[in-house]
């Protein structure tokens, strides 16, 4: 396939929106792993690769499922999907995880305006996430919110948000009326820089948003010292502080 256009698109954006990436038996497979992963894998991953909903039942996000599971290491290595991954990271492109973002039906909690780079801590940012809706993704079930070219203007301050399974968030405000507001259909994939701006809103609605997301890097990408040492700074404070 030819991606100029997508290439493009992020490029200038720091996000692009692709239609039925996915087919409707491709979707299906990964729904029903997903599916397994939380009725089978979930009660033995340690307690740090898996995060409830404040009600304590509901899965909110499920992390380094690749680890944990073949079907999930295997996936992000589909050709298709690695040669567009390459375009964007500017070389070869490496897995850094696959994780669910599940917003449940009325219980799934939002996510504070932050830049992921803020947890990757990679220089140069050459990093992405692609995200795959396994929902239709509408107004009211919490969709992902970007500011537009938000990439191109550096990693931002972040502090603790107190957001359990998003720990950090933009020091400052941003201007959240401003942001495009990603509506998807099952099998939609949405591809976002690690320094874009973005945020969600929590689910209110009677219908689930279940999104698997799969991180990558350029194979050229190194730890910042420097963001690492504000990365513990902030989580230092977020420990000592009063639950």
């Amino acid at each position: 396939m030819h991606w100029e256009d997508t290439i493009q698109d992020y490029r200038r954006q720091g996000f692009v929106h692709l239609p039925k990436f996915y087919s409707s038996e491709a979707l299906a497979e990964i729904r029903a792993a997903v599916e397994r992963y939380n009725r089978d894998v979930v009660p033995s991953v340690p307690e740090s690769d898996v995060v409830y909903e404040a009600d304590g039942q509901a899965i909110r996000n499920c992390w380094r499922m690749h680890t944990h599971d073949p079907f999930f290491a295997q996936l992000p290595a589909e050709e298709r999907l690695m040669t567009l991954i390459a375009a964007l990271v500017n070389g070869t492109p490496l897995c850094m995880g696959v994780e669910t973002f599940n917003k449940p039906a009325k219980v799934g909690s939002g996510v504070p305006p932050h830049q992921d780079n803020a947890y990757f801590c990679q220089e140069p940012p050459d990093v992405l996430t692609v995200w795959v809706a396994l929902d239709d993704v509408t107004p009211e079930n919490g969709p992902v919110q970007y500011l537009a070219g938000s990439h191109r203007e550096g990693l931002r301050e972040h502090t603790p948000s107190g957001v359990k399974g998003n720990s950090f968030g933009l020091a400052e405000a941003v201007d959240e009326a401003s942001a495009s507001v990603a509506l998807l259909q099952k099998g939609d994939i949405l591809i976002h820089h690690c320094q874009t701006i973005h945020f969600s809103a929590p689910n209110v609605s009677d219908y689930p948003r279940l999104g698997l997301l799969m991180v990558f890097r350029g194979e050229h990408t190194e730890d910042s010292p420097e963001m690492k040492d504000a990365y513990h700074r902030a989580r230092a404070l977020m420990e000592s502080s009063p639950n």
